[in-house]
């Protein structure tokens, strides 16, 4: 008998749980971050238990502890193709197209995760994942040389690719094949102290950009923060001098609200890590800045109608509340400016097993008590709030947005496929659980 292959649900998780292992005992500012963001969502919950309720509601509390997105950068198409496979096994799929290039950095991205809710209770870990944009290497030569150096890389274990095309022929990974694929595919994300160039040509990559620097420079992607979500990002941003860190002067994202929207977030600023670079045979010393870490707090998600609405605010920076988003679930709801996630209530499902009709229009059944609807949570990442993280943590680096045509073609290439649409995921979500309310509530859709 052929022996049970494990969920992509539990691999994610396991690998998610190894991963926060391995960073902490690289970084660990990052264990003293975990701390941090515990005390505050306790107190938070303390504080506040009709939000609590609503937590533990909509499943959000039992994902809380374990929430965890982190970032890679990586340095040609066949890297991202090969990081995509290794996703897959465990039920990450890319979602999103984020190009930075015009905030000033040489890079687009998009975010692995899962995609439907039961997978994200049960492990909602994402790997914000950015490629390098070599044409925005302005010297010709260096760009040569930068992509000569990357060639000469594998960034995945040959254990680890056996691994992928096992999983890939077959469906899954058994347990003990689980078990060494999330030990081997660490091996992709872990710090590297020695350098793969010299000082000198680091130093030239550096001037070029200090992401082409961090990407070019080193065996492999090593991670460089993952992120831990809060419920009071405001509290966790002031407590963090007190725990040792030094935190990023603010908080990107939307205005603090009573209904959260979107994503909020947060660092310490980066640190300094002791790097040796080859030489003549030996090894010089140096240090290199890449690592920090961050926090986020994770609102609704908003449908297109409400994104442009807070887009608009954006570009206008002009205060602090968000013109025509009001901060009120029912008014969101209404205005069809978040989605939402319908259940039907006991009072509900009585009225319907005792052969009562009940409407069909989702907010009828709220306004009578026969449903509830609560806010999705957002669970990808914001362009111009992954741009301020980062611009924060480049020492003092700055660098004007590039003129360059949007890139979506060839990191669509690249990827093997076009990166998933966020907002079809959410449109999808929402009527999936208005269609269970109705088979709930007895209720024909017709």
């Amino acid at each position: 008998m052929p022996e049970q292959l494990v969920h992509p649900d539990a691999i994610r998780a396991r690998f998610a749980a190894a991963m926060s292992g391995m960073y902490r005992a690289e970084v660990p500012q990052y264990g003293a971050l975990l701390e941090l963001v515990a005390q505050v969502n306790a107190a938070t919950l303390a504080r506040d238990p009709m939000g609590a309720d609503h937590y533990r509601r909509t499943g959000e509390i039992d994902r809380l502890a374990s929430e965890r997105h982190g970032a890679i950068r990586l340095g040609t198409p066949g890297e991202l193709a090969v990081i995509a496979r290794a996703f897959a096994v465990m039920g990450m799929e890319p979602v999103g197209y984020y190009d930075l290039a015009p905030a000033g950095l040489p890079v687009h991205s998009t975010a692995f995760r899962p995609i439907d809710s039961g997978s994200l209770r049960r492990s909602p870990f994402r790997v914000f994942t950015s490629l390098l944009r070599p044409e925005l290497i302005a010297d010709a030569d260096l760009r040569a040389e930068a992509m000569a150096i990357l060639a000469r890389r594998s960034i995945v274990t040959p254990r680890a690719l056996q691994l992928i095309a096992k999983a890939e022929d077959a469906g899954g990974l058994t347990a003990p094949q689980a078990e060494h694929f999330v030990a081997e595919l660490l091996e992709t994300f872990r710090w590297h102290a020695e350098a793969t160039v010299s000082a000198a040509d680091y130093r030239r990559l550096l001037a070029a950009h200090r992401l082409v620097a961090d990407i070019v420079s080193f065996a492999g992607p090593h991670i460089n923060h993952l992120t831990p979500r809060t419920l009071d990002i405001d509290a966790a941003h002031a407590l963090m001098p007190a725990h040792g860190m030094k935190p990023k002067e603010s908080i990107e994202g939307p205005p603090s609200r009573r209904c959260p929207v979107l994503l909020r977030q947060t660092s310490f600023m980066a640190l300094e890590e002791p790097v040796a670079f080859p030489q003549d045979g030996a090894l010089v010393a140096g240090s290199h800045i890449a690592r920090f870490g961050e926090i986020e707090q994770r609102g609704a998600a908003l449908t297109p109608q409400g994104r442009s609405r807070y887009d608009a605010w954006l570009e206008a920076d002009d205060g602090a509340a968000i013109p025509g988003l009001p901060d009120d679930w029912t008014q969101l709801r209404i205005l069809g400016l978040c989605y939402f996630r319908y259940r039907a209530t006991d009072q509900g499902k009585a009225v319907a097993d005792g052969g009562g009709r009940l409407p069909n229009d989702p907010e009828a059944l709220v306004a009578t008590g026969h449903a509830t609807a609560d806010p999705i949570s957002y669970d990808d990442f914001l362009p111009v709030s992954a741009a301020g993280i980062f611009r924060s943590n480049l020492a003092g680096e700055t660098h004007a947005g590039y003129s360059v045509t949007d890139g979506r073609t060839s990191f669509a290439e690249a990827l093997g496929r076009d990166a998933l649409d966020p907002f079809a995921l959410y449109d999808q979500a929402q009527a999936a659980s208005i269609a269970e309310m109705r088979i709930r509530l007895r209720i024909s859709a017709a």
